[in-house]
């Protein structure tokens, strides 16, 4: 375990940087794509015929994005490596008819996505993200992911989910915080007693020089404006938004920019991040659509191979599904499994559950611990408390779906699905080091 990190505390710098500047999975999309330009990757459509040519190339499609490098002398059955990890998190998300309002109030009609903390949303300053279908754009906006879109991001306290006061919920102490998601979530933006039909989408338009009626399709969220901050005594800890998971897809993206600059690479090193995880990953863009294996697939025939090759390079694959897990919470200790208390601090975590919510048996620990050991890294293990459910990642889809190894993995959190999310300030570029290593092979 002598081998010198290849990340320091400046990846977690640039990691408050990327959680800052993307507020939704478009925008994550967006920044990693940039990110891999500029270690010399370069985007590839798929409604373009693919060549075999070595070198970094992605994908992206909406909210998703895979991207690989093929290194020279490359043969058509050569296995791949792969980083797995999920794009979106949980919050609230625009309606198709999003103006209302009630009592001289102006709000945002809102649907729950994923499955947040509720709590955490009230009385936050929050801004609104995600893209725009502008007019006549509609037609090129699927296949490769281009077309007449826009991505926007108002990052100033725009809207505000209030919280009812004490004085008119006295029981709130001794009952609990009770939120209905219909009646309690929805945000205000203003005063009035007119709903201003079409009011939200005109506002869009005016602060991004779109002429009235450009929008003709929105897919909008909200998130909080607060920026992500290092916090504690020693700044030993990091708080921000959706650490589940672009914490994982910063590091992947880190991870195969570095890796594609390695020499004799004995795999396709590749990082797929998708959309709607949070909801069940059913989706064209999600990891139990076709995304993943038809890039691996015309990957693999635009190098000349068969079927055969096809098949023997799947064989030869490994997958790190890559998600937040859970540290073991001070307050609530008895709710981890008494063995198993992964610690903040004490590098990535190796999540096991025999009823396949995640993954990970045996040889897939194997391969992670030999990467750890590789990057000087060290990794815990978590399992669930047997008398609670367990929840899933996409490592056992992955594994169902495409027939590769795959191991569930991750950095150990705490505040998972709230508004703000907590780690230790190291263990983002200890995961890193430890995806390097795996992605080299």
């Amino acid at each position: 375990m002598s081998n010198p990190s290849r990340f320091d505390r400046g990846h977690t710098d640039d990691l408050m940087s990327f959680l800052a500047a993307s507020p939704s999975p478009y925008h994550a999309v967006a920044n990693a794509a940039a990110r891999l330009e500029k270690a010399g990757f370069r985007q590839v459509s798929e409604t373009d015929a693919w060549d075999g040519t070595t070198g970094g190339k992605y994908v992206t499609r909406g909210g998703a994005i895979v991207a690989w490098y093929v290194p020279e002398g490359a043969a058509p059955h050569t296995p791949f490596r792969i980083v797995g990890a999920h794009t979106d998190s949980p919050n609230l998300r625009v309606k198709p008819l999003p103006d209302m309002g009630s009592q001289g109030w102006r709000q945002v009609a809102v649907e729950i996505y994923g499955g947040p903390l509720l709590n955490s949303w009230l009385d936050r300053d929050l801004g609104l993200a995600g893209r725009l279908t502008l007019r006549g754009g509609t037609s090129q906006a699927f296949g490769s992911g281009g077309g007449s879109t826009r991505l926007v991001n108002i990052d100033r306290a725009l809207l505000r989910v209030p919280q009812l006061a004490i004085h008119m919920d006295r029981s709130v102490h001794t009952d609990g915080l009770k939120l209905d998601k219909q009646k309690h979530m929805q945000p205000i933006w203003g005063l009035g007693d007119d709903v201003h039909e079409g009011g939200l989408i005109r506002f869009l338009e005016e602060e991004y020089g779109l002429a009235e009626g450009d929008v003709t399709g929105w897919d909008l969220m909200t998130h909080p404006i607060e920026a992500p901050a290092y916090l504690g005594r020693d700044k030993e800890l990091v708080a921000g938004p959706r650490m589940d998971n672009l914490l994982s897809v910063h590091a992947g993206t880190a991870a195969l920019a570095a890796a594609s600059a390695s020499d004799d690479l004995p795999c396709i090193p590749v990082l797929a991040a998708f959309d709607h995880e949070e909801n069940g990953s059913q989706s064209d863009t999600g990891a139990d659509g076709p995304l993943l294996g038809g890039v691996l697939e015309r990957s693999v025939f635009a190098r000349g191979g068969s079927y055969e090759d096809k098949a023997r390079a799947f064989a030869g694959t490994v997958c790190l599904s890559s998600d937040t897990g859970h540290a073991v919470h001070p307050n609530y200790a008895e709710r981890h499994d008494p063995t198993h208390h992964p610690r903040a601090g004490g590098g990535p975590i190796l999540k096991v559950n025999v009823n396949n919510r995640y993954a990970t048996d045996g040889s897939g620990r194997a391969v992670f611990a030999a990467a750890c050991e590789k990057a000087g890294v060290p990794f815990q293990s978590f399992v669930s408390n047997n008398a609670m459910p367990c929840g899933t990642t996409i490592g056992p889809i992955t594994a169902a779906r495409h027939g590769i190894k795959t191991v569930d993995i991750g950095v150990a959190i705490l505040s998972m699905h709230s508004v703000r999310e907590l780690c230790a300030a190291d263990d983002p570029f200890l995961l890193a080091n430890a995806l390097v290593a795996f992605l080299e092979g």
